[in-house]
């Protein structure tokens, strides 16, 4: 049985987006580790896609028709783990290395903010779990 489970289905998705982010990171520091390397082809790690499809409600699978139902809780989400592609030079000068050192920066950032934000997220999560745990002292 999973732990988070049984007290928000938030958590366990801001768990598994805080997981693909780390992945994003790492692939992130490979590009601008190797932004010297003659040849490498950058990698992009995509998962947002994926992630959406898990979380929408498609025909055919269950859906609230009244107001009064209870919420569906995202599904399949431990299915998502994203995917790498390489993106290969297609200016044709120099070394061949589509790595833009700046471009890679502001990925990191990017991810670096919304990594932090599920981070928060999740620790407030766990903040309201321990009050509840706690009655309220």
């Amino acid at each position: 049985m999973k732990p988070l489970a049984p007290f928000d289905s938030n958590m366990t998705l801001l768990q598994k987006v805080m997981d693909l982010r780390s992945t994003k990171q790492s692939v992130i520091a490979a590009n601008i580790a190797n932004a010297e390397t003659p040849g490498y082809a950058r990698k992009v790690f995509e998962f947002e896609k994926e992630l959406q499809q898990a979380l929408t409600v498609n025909s055919g699978k269950l859906e609230t028709t009244h107001s009064r139902h209870i919420p569906l809780t995202p599904y399949n989400i431990s299915s998502v783990s994203g995917k790498v592609h390489e993106i290969k030079d297609t200016k044709g000068i120099g070394d061949e290395n589509g790595v833009s050192v700046d471009m890679e920066m502001i990925d990191l950032s990017e991810n670096q903010l919304l990594y932090e934000t599920a981070a928060q997220l999740l620790k407030k999560k766990f903040a309201l779990l321990k009050y509840i745990i706690a009655e309220g002292k």
